[in-house]
C-alpha cells in the first residue's frame, strides 16, 4: 500500500494506450491510491468511461459543462495529491504547452493546485518530430514531470519509441515521485541473490535466495534519488527502475564487480548470500557416475567481499546481512565486529528466505532494533532510512 491515502485524478486522452489506463487503475486502488478519471472526447472513442466508473467507483468527468460541480477545473485538484495524465497524446502535450483550456483535462491542468505528469503515447514519428520536442521541454521548463516513453512495437506496426510506460512502470514511477530524495547525490553500490560456484558444466553449489531483499532495497535507494548499482547473483527478477544491474555468477565475479566500483560508492551494501565455499578445481566435462563411487570435490574458501570494502583506505558506509537459523542477536553481532562495519541486518532464515516477507533486526553500535514483520519493500525503505540516520551521526 505505497500510495495509501493519496489521491490522484487520472487524465485519459485519445489514444489506443487507453486500454493499459484501465489497468493502472486498477493498480493504483491495489497501492491504496483513489483516482478520480477524467477523459477526453477523443479517449471516449477507444475506451468507454463505464469501463473506469466501475475500476474507480466514481462517476467519470467527460464534459466540462456536464461536471458534477461548476467548478470542477478548479476543484478536482485542490483535494488532488497528483493529476497524471496516461496516455498523454502529441495533440495533449501540445495543447499543455501552449496553456490552453479548450476542454475539462486541458483546463484543470492549467488550473491545477498539485503536481501533473505526463506519460507520453504516440507514433514514433510523432514522438521525434521536433515540435513535440520543443513542446516537451516547454512542459519540463514548467515543472511538469515527463514518464517515458518506452520502445517497442506500436499499435501501427512500426517500431521505437513512444510507447506509452506499461501500467506497472508507470506505478513504479508513481511511488517514487512522491518518496522524498533523501539519498540524492549518493552513490549506492549493492549486491543481491545468491552465487552460482561451478562444480562441471551443470551443477553448482547455490542456495535459495530469490534476490527479492536485494532488489528491493535497491529499489527503495533509488526512489530515493541515489544512484544506484546493483551486481546480482543468478535470479528471475527485472531490475528496479533507475538502476543499473550487473550480472555475475560466482563469487569470484561478484568480488570483482564491486571491487572495480567501491572507491566511488558512497554505500555499500552486501545482501547477497554469497557461497562460502568453491569448488578447488571445475571439471571441464560433465561428472558421470562410477560404480557408485560419488567423485571427490575439494572445496576452497571464497573471498569476504564485505569485509574486503569495509577495510579500503576511504570505504563507503557498509551495510551487511545475516542470515542464520539460531542464536540470531550472538552471531550478527560478532559478524559486524568482526568485519569492522557500523551496521548489520540480521533475520532468521525460516522467516524470510526466499519469500517476499520479512521480519529484520538491525543491529549496530547501539544495539537491536527490531523492525515488525513485513513486506521486503517496506522493510528497505525502513533500512534506508536507519542509513541515513547513521550517517547523519557520524
Amino acid at each position: 500500500m505505497e500510495l495509501e491515502g493519496k489521491r490522484i485524478v487520472l487524465g485519459v486522452t485519445g489514444s489506443v494506450a487507453a486500454y493499459k489506463a484501465a489497468a493502472l487503475l486498477r493498480l493504483l486502488a491495489g497501492a491504496g491510491a483513489t483516482a478520480r478519471v477524467v477523459m477526453t472526447d477523443a479517449a471516449t472513442r477507444f475506451v468507454g468511461p463505464a469501463t473506469f466508473a466501475a475500476l474507480s467507483g466514481k462517476p467519470v468527468l467527460t464534459d466540462m459543462w456536464a461536471a458534477d460541480s461548476p467548478m470542477a477545473h478548479i476543484d478536482l485538484t485542490r483535494a488532488a495529491d497528483a493529476i497524471l495524465v496516461a496516455p498523454a497524446t502529441a495533440d495533449f502535450i501540445a495543447r499543455l504547452a501552449q496553456g490552453r483550456a479548450d476542454d475539462l483535462l486541458a483546463a484543470l491542468s492549467l488550473a491545477r493546485d498539485c503536481p501533473l505528469l505526463v506519460a507520453p503515447a504516440m507514433n514514433r514519428q510523432m514522438w521525434e518530430n521536433p515540435a513535440t520536442r520543443r513542446n516537451l521541454e516547454i512542459l519540463r521548463q514548467d515543472g511538469i514531470t515527463c514518464l517515458g516513453p518506452a520502445a517497442g512495437v506500436q499499435a501501427c506496426g512500426e517500431e521505437g519509441e513512444g510507447r506509452m510506460l506499461e501500467p506497472e512502470a508507470l506505478l513504479e514511477a508513481l511511488c517514487a515521485f512522491f518518496t522524498p530524495k533523501s539519498l540524492a547525490g549518493k552513490k549506492v553500490l549493492l549486491t543481491a541473490g545468491p552465487t552460482f560456484e561451478a562444480i562441471d558444466p551443470v551443477r553448482g553449489l547455490t542456495n535459495l535466495s530469490s534476490g527479492c531483499m536485494g532488489y528491493a532495497v535497491a529499489r527503495a535507494a533509488a526512489q530515493a534519488g541515489a544512484e544506484v548499482t546493483l551486481v546480482s547473483g543468478p535470479v528471475a527478477r527485472p531490475a528496479p527502475m533507475q538502476v543499473l544491474r550487473i550480472f555475475v555468477q560466482s563469487a569470484l565475479e561478484m568480488r570483482a564487480a564491486v571491487l572495480q566500483r567501491a572507491a566511488e560508492a558512497d554505500i555499500f551494501i552486501a545482501v547477497a548470500a554469497v557461497a562460502d565455499y568453491r569448488a578447488e578445481q571445475v571439471a571441464p566435462q560433465k561428472l558421470k557416475k562410477s560404480a557408485g563411487v560419488p567423485p571427490e570435490i575439494r572445496l576452497v574458501q571464497n573471498p569476504d567481499i564485505l569485509a574486503e570494502v569495509a577495510a579500503l583506505p576511504r570505504p563507503p558506509f557498509c551495510v551487511g546481512f545475516a542470515a542464520e537459523s539460531e542464536h540470531l542477536e550472538d552471531y550478527a553481532q560478532q559478524k559486524r565486529v568482526r568485519k569492522n562495519i557500523p551496521l548489520i541486518v540480521g533475520n532468521l532464515i525460516q522467516e524470510g528466505f526466499g519469500g517476499e516477507t520479512n521480519r529484520v533486526i538491525l543491529f549496530d553500535d547501539a544495539g537491536g532494533h527490531p523492525l515488525p514483520a513485513a513486506p521486503k519493500t517496506q522493510i528497505a525503505r525502513q533500512l534506508m532510512a536507519h542509513i541515513l540516520a547513521l550517517m547523519e551521526k557520524k
